[in-house]
């Protein structure tokens, strides 16, 4: 459950580069003097979860290793409006050089999670779990997984390299859910799991003919996705996707699938409102 330094290290310096560029920090260069020092909070302006605040903290200790940055809470963490999420102070131009690279990163981290917590809560008392996609912001995929587990979501397969997924494009080519699936097993190992997508009832029937480890039922409505499940009858983990929605997501839970993932809790979230106040 924790994030490595080394899995956002490269991603803190890059964002720093893509802020300073070559010039540097041109309205605090002029206008702080470089004796000044001062205290500020990061300060959290709408409820929700954090997550990202070591990320944070990366950030300002790379512009300025002096800076002392104190945590006031943990990753996971469900936060009212108001809530000081850490303090730092140090030299005020170090500060207002990483205040922003800081805020969108924890920001982007605590909107993921938030978004999560809200789909965990929806499905509570069922047996599945939510978990994401790779539709992840490029180059911060580390980062996005990271916060969907912080609100409480699993991880699907963290690129094309960790696991086998057999989607609408590939059954094409390969010539059909049977070929594909024996090319699969002729190929990886005994460890690699293999997912294979269906769109219709008929497409499971085929699939289950040669077996695969999860079943990804997409685009499904409630109804079928129920029979589906039955057909299945614990042979292969179900795993349900495609236009699921937090009004929705509760009755997906309902057909008895064992996984929801959702793509837009990646793709398409809202920050958290984190501010960072000088006092």
């Amino acid at each position: 459950m924790t994030l490595h330094p080394s899995m956002f290290e490269d991603i803190v310096r890059r964002v720093l580069d893509e802020d300073l560029g070559e010039a540097g920090d041109l309205t605090t260069e002029a206008c702080i003097s470089a004796d000044s020092r001062s205290r500020a909070e990061m300060v959290v302006r709408s409820p929700g979860v954090v997550a990202g605040v070591a990320v944070a903290e990366a950030v300002f200790v790379t512009v300025d290793p002096s800076l002392h940055f104190q945590a006031t809470l943990s990753d996971g963490e469900a936060v009212a409006v108001g809530t000081v999420a850490a303090t730092v102070e140090g030299r005020s131009r170090s500060i207002l050089i990483a205040e922003r690279a800081a805020l969108n990163l924890v920001g982007r981290m605590s909107g993921v999670a938030t978004a999560t917590a809200q789909l965990v809560a929806a499905i509570a008392g069922t047996k599945a779990v939510i978990a994401d996609t790779r539709k992840t912001m490029p180059g911060l995929r580390a980062l996005d997984k990271y916060a969907v587990r912080m609100g409480g979501g699993h991880n699907h397969r963290f690129g094309l390299h960790d696991a086998v997924m057999i989607k609408d494009n590939h059954i094409v080519a390969a010539g059909g859910i049977s070929a594909a699936v024996r090319a699969v097993r002729a190929r990886v190992g005994h460890t690699v799991k293999i997912e294979v997508e269906v769109e219709t009832l008929g497409q499971l029937e085929e699939l289950l003919e040669v077996r695969a480890d999860i079943a990804l039922l997409d685009n499904m409505d409630t109804d079928t996705l129920a029979q589906a499940v039955q057909m299945v009858g614990g042979a292969m983990v179900c795993e349900a996707s495609g236009g699921i929605t937090a009004d929705t997501v509760r009755a997906v839970a309902e057909t008895g699938v064992d996984v929801i993932s959702v793509g837009w809790i990646t793709h398409s979230v809202r920050q958290l409102d984190i501010a960072l106040d000088f006092v």
